[in-house]
């Protein structure tokens, strides 16, 4: 019963506060987001044996003080009912709206996020990855009051999980406090960090500065007064308070002030001047004042108005000598410049005035997350409702199987994950699981997926279709090199071997007979072992030894053939020394515009031409029926038959006719024949102007996926 009353107090404490600056209707919203939460964790309870929804109400409580906006209210009541109550987020969707439901998502998310206790992984890696977790900044801002709200009831849990947590909130979650300006929560974390982490310590500055407090107070109120009646003369406008360092800083300043052979009470700069102005040019002008009125120091001065943080602090910063020579601080700025030193991003909401002026300087400041803000005028209320993130863009962020974070460019697949693991993983990589479920190699990863890698047992290296871009099994260079490494150090005959069998092949599919002395130095080689080495490698592609034997593939070179034979009568072919015979092209050998030719007279009085290594005219051809002739320079239309051998597959004629179509070859028969190995042989009939054009096309051929060889049919 006691418990019951407890929570009814403080449910009607954080009423009030939202009273100050949420509409009714708002919090009566907010009221049934409670009730839920409230009837989730009925059964449940804290360590320190209080009623679970306690701790929700408390980080409620936290944020209503810095005035956030009405959804995130609601998502911090409703913060653990999914990890800890199994609400569905499509409930909690159907119950309280999208918004408010991905907020809950989104801390459920970053909840799961390793820590630094249980995975090798640093600090920063930690916090880069809790921004790229939290599509929304208002996630992180909840996160940050679910963790205050913990760290001040440490005190139930064992030591080793007080030092494991309060390890992880100096790390963690105190610096994402500083890089969104939200020094209030910043600097209790970090002292609540410190009394855990080094209780001693800790104790020996609080008494420190506790056997002093009535002097130091005497003599800030000193400060304040002579400064308000300073102001006051200037009538300047203003409050002035003063403050004290916080516990942690101290000791920083202490561990500094060791180097220097100071002790701590000649630590003199431990007290700091708040003055709050009505407009900047009071800020400039209360400067000017605390200068006549004490002795500056001439290095301590910083202008965080003209240049803000990045943080979007904003503040003037002077050093000056008090009485007794005692050194201390005073920072002016505005109340609005005060917010937002307190609450940094949170502050953004409470401005209801000039919103666009704000949002654009907010998002020019923001360089610490690319491209913070996409915003969008929605009325004063939802302001921080527009403020999204979308940070670190070029990154993802993924577990491994044993709670590991690894980072890979945006882009990576299960194959770049299990290389990044390690070597041997991604050379034995035969397939994935995302979160639990197979998924295809080809499967582009993302922020938070847990991944597993399928090792094979039989494969003993990576599959060389990874290294082709269009299939998209890679994203990262960093797995190319190492699939290319893999293959550099097979065993060199091997390699050479495979490469001089690529070598043959395109020098096979370009009827080339022969090449000019030294044709590897085309590639800046050595020899033409070291040539069918880098092809067998992969170091060159059968791609680009193609492009480099089409150069002699242009009319007239003696080193080019072809599969064509002719279409129609005009066949463009000149007989030195004759004219007006009829002229065909012989069907034994099809030469093609540009081939070594030889006429042959038939009994018809006809010539029939043929290449000059076609096996017919070796078989004793009397000379004198043998007639000189060469291509001439007019071009025709001719025909020409193309075997493609490649694994059966759909889609496999539409690639090919598109090549066609694409080198302005015009297809005019095909027929496939299907074999038991699952491969199928088309058999293409295409009208081209040969020469170069049909190199180029027989090279494009060969490139479409699953195609194993390309050739001339001849005859």
């Amino acid at each position: 019963m006691v418990a019951t009353e407890n929570v009814a107090a403080e449910l009607q404490n954080l009423i009030e506060i939202l009273e100050s600056y949420l509409p009714a209707e708002r919090i009566n919203e907010l009221l049934l987001a409670f009730d839920f939460a409230n009837q989730a964790h009925q059964n449940q309870k804290r360590k320190s044996g209080e009623l679970y929804i306690t701790h929700p109400l408390a980080v409620a409580h936290l944020l209503a003080n810095i005035k956030m906006d009405s959804q995130t209210i609601a998502a911090s009541l409703l913060h653990d009912v999914i990890e800890d109550c199994g609400i569905s987020v499509n409930l909690l969707k159907e119950k309280f709206g999208n918004d408010i439901a991905n907020l809950v998502e989104g801390a459920t998310k970053i909840e799961k996020i390793p820590s630094i206790s249980n995975a090798q992984t640093d600090a920063e890696t930690l916090r880069k990855m809790f921004l790229a977790m939290a599509k929304d900044v208002r996630v992180i801002i909840i996160k940050l009051a679910d963790r205050l709200h913990n760290m001040r009831t440490l005190e139930y849990l064992s030591q080793d999980r007080q030092m494991a947590i309060a390890q992880e909130t100096r790390e963690i979650y105190a610096p994402l406090a500083s890089s969104l300006g939200i020094t209030q929560i910043q600097w209790e974390l970090e002292d609540l960090s410190f009394r855990y982490l080094d209780p001693h310590e800790y104790a020996r500055i609080a008494k420190n500065l506790d056997s002093k407090r009535s002097e130091r107070e005497r003599y800030v109120r000193k400060l304040e007064n002579q400064l308000i009646e300073a102001l006051n003369v200037a009538e300047i406008q203003c409050d002035v308070e003063g403050r004290a360092k916080h516990l942690f800083s101290i000791f920083q300043k202490e561990q500094r002030y060791k180097h220097e052979l100071k002790s701590f009470d000649e630590i003199h700069d431990l007290l700091a001047l708040r003055v709050i102005v009505n407009s900047v040019s009071d800020c400039y002008a209360t400067l000017g004042i605390i200068h006549q009125t004490w002795k500056p120091v001439p290095t301590g001065f910083d202008d965080y108005i003209a240049s803000p943080k990045e943080s979007l602090y904003q503040s003037l910063h002077t050093s000056v000598y008090g009485p007794g020579q005692r050194l201390f601080e005073i920072q002016i700025r505005t109340s609005e410049m005060h917010e937002i030193a307190e609450y940094g991003v949170a502050a953004h909401w409470q401005y209801k005035s000039n919103l666009s002026h704000r949002d654009y300087r907010y998002e020019e400041r923001m360089s610490w997350l690319r491209r913070l803000i996409e915003w969008q005028q929605e009325g004063t209320e939802d302001f921080l409702e527009s403020i999204k993130t979308d940070v670190f863009v070029d990154q993802v962020f993924v577990h491994t199987p044993k709670g590991d974070v690894l980072i890979l460019p945006q882009g990576s697949t299960s194959i770049d994950f299990a290389y990044r693991i390690h070597t041997d993983l991604g050379h034995s990589c035969a397939g994935a699981k995302i979160n639990g479920k197979l998924v295809p190699l080809t499967t582009i990863i993302e922020s938070g997926d847990s991944i597993e890698i399928i090792r094979s047992r039989t494969i003993k290296g990576p599959s060389r279709d990874w290294l082709i871009p269009s299939l998209g099994y890679l994203g990262s260079n960093h797995s190319r090199q190492k699939i290319r490494q893999w293959f550099r150090r097979q065993q060199r005959d091997e390699n050479v071997d495979r490469g001089k069998e690529l070598f043959d092949r395109e020098m096979r599919r370009l009827a080339i007979n022969k090449l000019p002395p030294k044709f590897w130095q085309k590639f800046k080689l050595e020899s033409q072992s070291e040539l069918y080495l880098r092809l067998g490698s992969g170091d060159i592609s059968s791609e680009h030894l193609g492009l480099i034997l089409s150069e002699y593939s242009k009319p007239g070179n003696t080193n080019v053939s072809s599969s064509l034979v002719r279409l129609g009568d005009n066949v463009n072919v000149r007989i030195l020394g004759s004219t007006g015979l009829h002229i065909d092209l012989g069907k034994c050998c099809n030469p093609l515009p540009g081939d070594p030719i030889i006429g042959f007279v038939t009994r018809s009085g006809g010539v029939t031409v043929h290449r000059n290594t076609c096996n017919n005219l070796a078989r004793g051809v009397a000379n004198e029926r043998l007639l000189e002739c060469d291509w001439s320079m007019n071009t025709g239309v001719y025909s020409a038959r193309i075997q493609v051998v490649a694994w059966d597959r759909i889609g496999l004629l539409r690639d090919i006719s598109t090549i066609l179509a694409n080198g302005d070859a015009n297809m005019i028969g095909v027929s496939t024949d299907e074999r038991k190995d699952r491969t199928t042989i088309v058999n293409l009939t295409v009208e081209t102007e040969g020469g170069a054009k049909f190199v180029n096309l027989l090279s494009a051929l060969d490139g479409v996926r699953g195609v194993i060889s390309v050739q001339r049919i001849q005859g």
